[in-house]
């Protein structure tokens, strides 16, 4: 199992997430504000470098990790210096709150 982390320019959520719908047994997402600044940004100490993004959190099966990486990349590019970041992170369990049921590697998919 693997997070899918991903840092977009907010006006690029609804493309980014309307592509995702399309991927068949996609798992979900969890999507929040953040901010944040690169290599990019301007050393003046009148400025605020922390520019707005939405950050992504996909938690999907080591299959699923290709197409949902690209998947993300297309939709969200602008082509423009800034338009984010993309993460692959390895994860090592998880679990279930409500059924106490601990997973080791991916968890049971859905019934269908």
């Amino acid at each position: 199992m693997k997070e899918i982390r991903a840092y977009i320019e907010p006006f690029m959520l609804s493309k980014v997430t309307q592509a995702l719908l399309e991927i068949p047994d996609f798992p979900g997402m969890s999507v929040s504000d953040c901010y944040g600044f690169g290599r990019g940004r301007v050393a003046d100490s009148s400025f605020d470098p922390y520019m707005p993004k939405k950050r992504i959190e996909i938690f999907a099966s080591d299959e699923q990790v290709d197409n949902i990486f690209s998947t993300v990349m297309q939709a969200a590019n602008t082509y423009q210096r800034g338009a984010g970041k993309i993460y692959i992170i390895d994860v090592g369990g998880s679990g279930n709150i409500s059924s106490e049921e601990r997973h080791q590697k991916d968890p049971p998919s859905r019934p269908k």
